[in-house]
């Protein structure tokens, strides 16, 4: 099989985001897209000649013909071997795991997350470096420079390989393994969970539904909840991945998991629901009548991770992104351990993970996770609730107003304007950023600004800054506001505004959320000049 050297003009917009490259299906589509990107990657990585290469994605739309193209690239680039999951599947918590259990050199994933799919829907690459996490800023600023002067990128003359059947194949000097993608991570679990107790919980007439959103989980879910675990079939659903998603957007959201949301508040629900995104990183936790909010969920997890076997001889730290709530922080002060307050993105836990700084992480957009991998987890979440569930014999709703009668409760809410106008976006950020020295002190109906910055971060292991991560706007009495925009669409931008206040009284825990927030929510609009900017009457997206 001969290498070949294919010509190549770059393309502007390859800057990898918060999780690597997505765009819309066509634009990968577009002559030589893929393959610089590919190339742009292998060319900023060094010593990789002979090594393994991990590769999968969440069966999106352009999943299997990336996937060729990254198989031939590899080889005709010199890794040794590449491990992909059968079919082209692999979870981005499990394709970290196989990163780490097998000592690759890395990994290409393929996928864009929790963002619809299909033909005109979205797709994305990321790399994954050598313990299993995102590559860091450093890694991906040196990917968007090469592939911003790349003339030529490396391929292999050769047919496709056959990704459906398990076994090894060479092409050309590289060894192929497609490898059953649940096998290892359910082996995982195994070692973290409680699987008796697990079993016996479901044989004990506990109920559960897990919606897989016909995204990558569904095979994983199947295998773990139905197989191993004993749960009724059709426990699982949604569980067959599709490359457009059924049609639907794979987000674990109130939104577009409503199906869900309404089951577990009827008479009819059952005492667990859970839910996971396209690529399996995400998740969401609903009890019978209760949905657990992600940032309340990463709180309580760290205040009951002891009761599960991985976890028994307790936490040494717990990090949290910075628009996540402040839930957390107050488990990590009575638990006597660190809370470290990080940027959005979970390459930024990284350092702490390895480092043995904490065990447990979250984001407040639906991602738990701990160092068993470098990724968050979505199914690690809803085992370890069922871990706590059949340890404590409690209902959902029991343990979590105990959690706030113990901790507080900390009212929270996303209010997302998708699909702004970037310029117009911009423009909203940079007049705040401008007035945030005059901020405090000044009053919106009964609340006063006491303080407000642009965050900034210095992480404590390798010292580097990472500025202009969100703005923060700080009240008397505690509550918080927090504006940033998301880099994790594709078309315009998002502007999500986090709108926080923490409520000690048990008498006052029981209010409907944007009841609570009502003020806060005013105040938020005001002070950003929302309307103003992007020309809405109100968010597209509320959780």
């Amino acid at each position: 099989m001969t290498v070949l050297t294919i010509a190549t003009k770059p393309y502007d917009d390859q800057k990898p985001g918060t999780s690597g490259l997505r765009k819309k299906v066509p634009e990968f589509q577009q002559a030589n897209y893929v393959e610089n990107f590919v190339q742009s990657i292998f060319d900023s990585l060094e010593n990789f000649q002979g090594a393994l290469l991990i590769l999968g994605g969440d069966g999106r739309y352009y999943n299997r013909e990336v996937i060729q193209k990254v198989l031939k690239m590899a080889a005709a680039n010199g890794f040794g071997r590449v491990m992909v999951g059968q079919g082209g599947i692999l979870s981005t918590p499990a394709a970290s795991h196989l990163i780490r259990k097998y000592k690759a050199f890395g990994g290409i994933i393929l996928s864009a997350s929790h963002n619809p799919g299909g033909p005109d829907g979205d797709f994305g690459i990321k790399y994954n470096i050598g313990n299993g996490g995102p590559a860091p800023e450093k890694l991906t600023e040196a990917i968007f420079a090469r592939s911003l002067a790349i003339d030529r990128y490396l391929t292999l003359d050769a047919g496709e390989i056959d990704i459906d059947r398990l076994g090894e194949t060479k092409l050309g000097d590289m060894t192929v393994e497609v490898i059953d993608p649940v096998t290892d991570y359910a082996e995982l679990m195994q070692e973290l969970f409680d699987f008796d107790a697990l079993r016996a919980l479901l044989k004990s007439g506990f109920t559960m539904r897990f919606d897989a959103m016909h995204a990558v989980t569904g095979p994983y879910a199947t295998e773990i909840f139905e197989r191993l675990l004993g749960a009724p079939q059709g426990s699982v659903v949604n569980a067959i991945p599709l490359p457009d998603f059924g049609g639907h957007h794979p987000d674990p959201n109130l939104v577009y998991a409503k199906d869900l949301y309404d089951l577990m508040m009827s008479p009819q629900a059952p005492d667990f629901g859970a839910a996971s995104d396209g690529d399996g990183d995400r998740n969401m936790i609903i009890g019978r009548g209760i949905f657990v909010t992600p940032s309340d969920s990463l709180a309580m997890l760290a205040a009951n991770a002891y009761l599960a076997p991985g976890y028994a001889g307790g936490l040494k730290g717990i990090a949290r992104s910075m628009p996540t709530s402040r839930a957390a922080d107050r488990v990590a002060e009575k638990l006597g351990i660190g809370m470290y307050e990080t940027p959005t993105g979970w390459k930024f836990f990284g350092n702490l993970l390895d480092a043995g700084l904490v065990t447990i992480c979250g984001e407040e957009s639906s991602g738990t996770g701990s160092n068993h991998v470098r990724e968050k987890d979505g199914l690690w979440a809803v085992l370890l609730w069922l871990n706590i569930l059949a340890i404590r014999r409690e209902s959902v709703l029991d343990i979590v107003e105990e959690h706030w009668r113990t901790y507080g409760r900390n009212y929270y809410s996303r209010h997302d304007y998708e699909e702004v106008e970037t310029s117009a976006a911009n423009s909203l950020i940079a007049d705040l950023r401008g007035r945030l020295a005059g901020l405090p002190g000044t009053s919106y109906g009964t609340l006063t600004i006491e303080n407000a910055d642009d965050f900034a971060y210095h992480d404590p292991v390798d010292h580097s800054v990472s500025e202009h991560q969100g703005i923060r706007i700080f009240f008397d009495g505690g509550s918080r506001i927090v504006y940033r925009l998301s880099g994790t669409g594709t078309s315009g931008a998002t502007l999500r505004v986090y709108i926080e206040r923490f409520e000690p009284d048990p008498a006052r825990q029981n209010l409907e959320t944007q009841e609570a927030l009502a003020d806060l929510i005013v105040a938020a609009e005001d002070i950003a000049h929302i309307r103003e900017y992007t020309g809405r009457e109100g968010p597209s997206v509320i959780t």
